[in-house]
């Protein structure tokens, strides 16, 4: 599976996730009857897109391992899910000059201050 077609599908499941454990998805399951493990309907609906969250994380965590060993840019945390990763300071992304606020001399506290 691609890394864009998993992370798609990861971000079409939280989403729905967040539609039917909140009101107003939740209304048509929220009930008591029948039990579930001892749980109350409502409560096993919630809890199954909770373990299903994990599944789907896990998931993911397998494609883009396989991307990472590859060596694929795309799965590197470092880089972000935009292709951008940290510069070394002085160099230009996407027309910004990128600098190191560790490189910044101190400044002197101003008539209130404050060093902003």
């Amino acid at each position: 599976m691609k890394l864009t077609t998993a992370r798609t599908l990861a971000g079409v499941y939280f989403v729905l996730m967040l539609l039917f454990v909140t009101w107003p998805g939740l209304v048509p399951f929220s009930r008591v009857e029948p039990l579930i493990l001892g749980l109350p309907f409502s409560m096993a609906w919630i809890a199954a897109w909770i373990a299903g969250s994990v599944l789907v994380l896990w998931g993911l965590d397998r494609v883009e391992g396989r991307y990472r060993e590859a060596g694929d840019p795309r799965a590197d945390p470092a880089v972000g899910p935009l292709g951008l990763q940290d510069q070394p300071p002085g160099t230009s992304l996407g027309g910004v000059e990128v600098t190191s606020s560790n490189d910044d001399p101190p400044r002197s506290p101003d008539a209130t201050g404050r060093t902003d």
